[in-house]
């Protein structure tokens, strides 16, 4: 496509998208209908397109003898939950003195799954060298990171046909958090394992076991343990000792397999959705307790993320599942080996899955054989593709429908 094709699709789609208001859009085609009336000066039909089209040029006329120049300040979210709306004030500061009038917010190319709520709620004067707030509501319906069109601050006057812009705010990104419902209770088969560092393996600060008394030399021990101190002064080596630390640390892997053979809704895809929810909704219940807890999710690439509880670190788990993609290829096959070189650590496993077949099986009892407890939710409605509860007594299968109804309580 040439240059002044892309230039001429760039003014139309500027046109029709931002500078007419439905209004006028339904004004154009009439317009366009009545043109029909121009083949003959017989049939009077074309007084009636030669009105629309003075309409529509005395409007644009009207505007932009009337335009104004604004500094537009506020900032956008930068979070928020999908299905939730959110407010945000901006501060129009007309920088001319004549008025402002019919002052309003658009979002052109918003992303599908965005919506602008407020978007007909308009200031009808703005004084000259005066300010104004301009509320503008989003709402997100599905998670994801979302990048958000620069925001045009116009004005519709005098006809409400055309759009006059005034001012703008730069493009925006946003990130849209799954939403989850709480837990009431999770039980946990947990053990504690020796964990290199102990609590420090939590706040990343490095490896400082706990220091509990002295005691003389054994031979062969290590001599940065040498209490130089203690030795001139009782006259024979001693040593400082150590309580090594245990800690509960727990694996939280996510299934994101969702086969070809399945077409993406409007919606995503439900299973994967309801598990992405459910994941949060775990992790949530665990951040109450005294647990590093590591998130796999389990896609095209293997995702982790290591965290030791706390708003802080949830919120960063929360972006991590608002960002994830489904995986169309079956990766347990290569995710298993990449897993299993962090069992040796680990306490506990809980597993989210949306199948239970052959490869999951074999992970799971890589995870029972590592030494770790297990726990296994299949996230689907109806059968499986083996049956897993004889050979994982810990599996327990919920339906996507009740996890987004909030009615998956206990598990």
């Amino acid at each position: 496509m040439s240059g002044r094709s892309l230039s001429l699709t760039r003014m139309l789609r500027h046109w029709w998208g931002f500078k007419l208001t439905p209004l006028g859009r339904y004004l154009v085609l009439a317009t366009l209908l009545a043109g029909l009336g121009t083949v003959t000066v017989e049939i009077p039909v074309y007084l009636i397109c030669c009105l629309l089209l003075a309409l529509i040029g005395t409007a644009e006329m009207i505007g932009l003898s009337v335009r104004t120049r604004v500094d537009v300040s506020g900032q956008l979210p930068e979070k928020m939950n999908a299905g939730d709306s959110i407010t945000t004030m901006l501060q129009v500061r007309n920088r001319s003195r004549r008025p402002a009038l019919d002052v309003m917010a658009a979002l052109p190319e918003l992303p599908a799954d965005v919506t602008h709520e407020d978007a007909d709620v308009y200031v009808p004067h703005v004084p000259g060298r005066g300010t104004a707030t301009l509320p503008v509501t989003l709402r997100a319906t599905q998670r994801g990171f979302i990048r958000i069109p620069e925001l045009r601050v116009h004005s519709t006057f005098p006809f409400n046909l055309m759009r006059v812009q005034y001012g703008q705010l730069p493009p925006h990104s946003m990130t849209v958090l799954p939403t989850y419902h709480l837990l009431d209770h999770l039980d946990l088969p947990v053990t504690h394992r020796y964990q290199p560092g102990g609590l420090s393996v939590s706040a990343g600060t490095g490896h400082s076991p706990e220091y509990i008394g002295n005691r003389e030399y054994v031979p062969g021990e290590p001599a940065n343990r040498l209490d130089f101190r203690a030795w001139a002064r009782l006259g024979k080596p001693i040593v400082r000792e150590y309580m090594e630390e245990y800690f509960c640390r727990i694996a939280v892997i996510l299934d994101t397999f969702v086969p070809r053979r399945r077409a993406r809704n409007p919606q995503g895809f439900p299973d994967l959705e309801a598990a992405v929810s459910l994941t949060a909704a775990v992790s949530d219940s665990l951040r109450q307790g005294d647990y590093v807890i590591d998130v796999f999710a389990a896609g095209p690439e293997l995702y982790v993320f290591r965290t030791s509880g706390g708003t802080t670190h949830f919120d960063a788990v929360l972006e991590i599942l608002a960002c994830l993609e489904a995986c169309r290829s079956d990766p347990f096959d290569e995710v298993g080996p990449v897993v299993s070189e962090e069992l040796e650590s680990m306490s506990t496993a809980i597993c989210i899955f949306l199948d239970w077949d052959e490869p999951r099986r074999r992970l799971c009892e890589t995870i029972r054989e590592a030494g770790c407890s297990l726990k296994v939710i299949i996230v689907r409605d109806g059968p499986t593709t083996l049956s897993g509860s004889t050979d994982v007594p810990e599996l327990q299968q919920v339906s996507p429908d009740d996890i987004r109804a909030g009615r998956v309580r206990q598990l």
